[in-house]
């Protein structure tokens, strides 16, 4: 590999004492039919200062918490589902952590003997759901809360007519935020609806109060690892609104940010659901070439304007895309080529603008490198094998996102690292010779002699093996059946090269044929 991606800071000294302490798997959410596990797991590193850095590997982001079936926020800002009708009695945050803890309480003992459901990229409801408050209240308490309705003097929640009594608690056992509908955030912001939960906090829709106008707030975990990572996001927000104030390059734009209750709140625009959801609400439909393009050339320009001020992304999917709007119209198209075949609805967009969001894995290039990161299925070739990464991962992950929206599906659906690099041996063709080797001097449990990948291992299962053989060439794919698809096809396996020194940058992405070609609308 390259100096320029090795990043000798990004791997800890043989020497060092490096202790991994993996979090028990969580249920993750689906794609299409195929199934995979979804692990998060927090590692200490050890970077070439000798500083011991705690580090949240995410293979995959978790589901939202919340009651739609349908709708998923992993990071921030989306506002795909229909809120729950709250009636009376008043659900105070008080009410919610009794509830919580009865529910919790009722669900412990068989939780612990029941096997994970099978996990697939579709999306499953949340498992934060019925976590136990940090502190309960008496009935009495309750009653009078209900009864006053009195604001804190940060101007958030209800508390009891006696002031000596402890304040309702606001936090779940996991250090989440507990939303209420009309609870008041900083004197300022309504909540509305929880939009969705996520790793690092949760995020609502509000009401801003002084100007009348909805926002979205996602509210970190009052856990001091993530409010320090949440700093961060926040430090890179600021960067991108002023470089960028008119937002040319569809970013999401933070409006404020404050500390309300021991979390770290970052207030946004509120915008439409994540391309994900879309996928999913459409019965996973491509989309048209037309709109490809579009998205294309939006997420190229953003992800160009996060490179030129040196930053990385490392988290690019169709979750963290938004759709400003979601508006749709309806149009009738043929299950198959057959001539009569039947019809079925498919949802056409009326406009493609999108906003690029979560940057709380961004990296600034010459900051610490943690050894892993990226989604398991955008997760380029040479993170998994600890060669070190840079800007070129970036352009991995959105190589493998236009492959989704051409097909509807996830390019690569798998969980195990062995696994991925034999799919990506399916769709991209066989490792370069040098990579190959740079591969196995770091991971040589993956190699066997003259540094082919070791695949299938003899413990690998047949539903494995399957599943590898099942993966299509990128010419079988994308068919060249004309310019269009010829230049598409072109764009993306030059996004999909193994080797990042080989990779087509994204500016130079910018500029391929591909963009240049004036795609009729169809659908």
């Amino acid at each position: 590999m390259l100096p320029q991606y090795s990043h000798q800071s990004h791997r800890p000294p043989p020497s060092s004492n490096v202790g991994a302490m993996p979090t028990p798997p969580i249920t993750a959410r689906k794609r299409k039919r195929q199934q995979f596990t979804v692990t998060y797991s927090e590692v200490q590193e050890v970077d070439s200062s000798g500083k011991v850095r705690e580090v949240i590997v995410i293979d995959d982001t978790p589901p939202p918490s919340t009651v739609s079936p349908a709708t998923t926020h992993t990071a921030m800002y989306s506002a795909s589902y229909q809120p729950p009708v709250y009636s009376a009695p008043i659900r105070t945050r008080a009410r919610a952590a009794a509830e919580a803890q009865a529910l919790s309480a009722s669900t412990s003992s068989t939780a612990a003997l029941t096997a994970p459901a099978p996990k697939k990229r579709k999306r499953d409801p949340a498992d934060d759901v019925g976590t136990v408050a940090k502190k309960t209240v008496t009935n009495g308490q309750l009653a009078n809360a209900i009864a006053s309705n009195k604001a804190y003097p940060s101007g958030s929640g209800v508390i009891p007519q006696d002031a000596s009594k402890a304040p309702e608690p606001c936090d779940d056992k996991e250090g989440h935020y507990i939303i209420v509908p009309d609870d008041m955030i900083y004197r300022r912001y309504r909540t509305v609806r929880l939009l969705g939960q996520g790793t690092f906090g949760k995020v609502v829709e509000a009401v801003d109060t002084e100007t009348n106008k909805r926002v979205a707030i996602k509210i970190i975990r009052a856990i001091p690892k993530y409010r320090d990572a949440s700093k961060i996001e926040v430090r890179v927000l600021q960067k991108l609104k002023e470089r960028d104030p008119l937002n040319r390059h569809k970013c999401i734009h933070l409006l404020t940010w404050f500390d309300h209750r021991n979390h770290i709140c970052l207030v946004s625009e509120l915008l439409g659901m994540c391309v994900y959801d879309f996928l999913k609400e459409n019965d996973f439909a491509p989309f048209p070439r037309h709109h490809i393009q579009s998205f294309a050339r939006q997420l190229l320009g953003s992800v160009a304007f996060l490179h030129e001020l040196h930053l990385i992304h490392t988290d690019l999917k169709p979750e963290n895309i938004l759709l400003v709007n979601n508006e749709y119209q309806v149009v009738q198209v043929p299950t198959s080529s057959k001539r009569g075949a039947p019809t079925r609805n498919k949802r056409i967009l009326h406009s493609t603008d999108i906003r690029l969001i979560d940057f709380g894995s961004a990296t600034f290039e010459e900051e610490y490198h943690s050894s892993v990161v990226s989604t398991r299925h955008y997760r380029a070739p040479e993170i998994i094998l600890g060669l070190g990464w840079s800007y070129p991962c970036d352009a991995f992950s959105l190589g493998c996102i236009l492959v989704e929206f051409y097909t509807g599906v996830a390019l690569f659906q798998t969980h195990d690292n062995l696994e991925h690099l034999a799919m990506m041996e399916q769709v991209m063709g066989k490792m370069p010779e040098r990579f190959a080797r740079s591969g196995a001097r770091a991971k040589p449990e993956y190699f066997k002699e003259g540094s082919k990948l070791d695949w299938p291992k003899p413990k690998a299962t047949r539903q494995s093996k399957k599943e590898v053989r099942a993966c299509r060439s990128l010419q079988e794919i994308i068919p060249a059946t004309d310019t269009i698809n010829r230049q598409f096809l072109d764009l993306v396996k030059k996004l999909l090269t193994f080797d990042p020194a080989q990779r087509i940058t994204v500016k130079e992405a910018l500029n391929h044929p591909y963009f240049s070609l004036q795609i009729p609308n169809e659908y």
